[in-house]
C-alpha cells in the first residue's frame, strides 16, 4: 500500500510541477494557479510524512528553493523575470506545504524522543 501512496504523490507532484510552469509563464501572478498548487502540497504532504526518512533533505531543498525565488525576485523588471519568477513562486507554493507538514513532523518527532 505504500508504493501506491508514493505513487500516486510523485504523480501529484508531477502534475503540480507542470501547472507551476504553465501557470507561470502564461499568468504569472494568478491566486487559482497558486491555490491548487498549495492544495497539492498539503495532500503531497500528509502522504509524504507518513513514511518519510529523508526529512532533512526536504527541507534543506526548500531552503535552497526559497533563497532562490529570493534572488531571482530583483529582475522581474523584464518579461523574461517575470516568467521566472512566476514560475518559481509557483513551484514554491507546491513545495512550501510539504515543507511545513514535514518540518512539523520533524520537530514533533524531535520533542517525542526528549520525553
Amino acid at each position: 500500500m505504500n508504493k501506491i501512496w508514493g505513487m500516486v504523490s510523485f504523480i501529484i507532484f508531477c502534475i503540480g510541477l507542470v501547472l507551476a510552469a504553465v501557470g507561470g509563464f502564461v499568468s504569472p501572478a494568478n491566486v487559482l494557479v497558486v491555490t491548487v498548487l498549495a492544495i497539492f502540497g498539503l495532500i503531497i504532504g500528509v502522504i509524504y510524512a507518513v513514511g518519510a526518512k529523508e526529512i532533512n533533505t526536504l527541507l534543506l531543498a526548500t531552503i535552497a528553493l526559497l533563497a532562490t525565488a529570493a534572488a531571482v525576485a530583483p529582475i522581474t523588471g523584464l518579461w523574461e523575470g517575470k516568467v521566472v519568477t512566476g514560475m518559481i513562486t509557483n513551484f514554491a507554493a507546491l513545495i512550501g506545504p510539504v515543507a511545513l507538514i514535514a518540518a512539523i513532523k520533524a520537530l514533533l518527532k524531535i520533542g517525542l524522543e526528549k520525553k
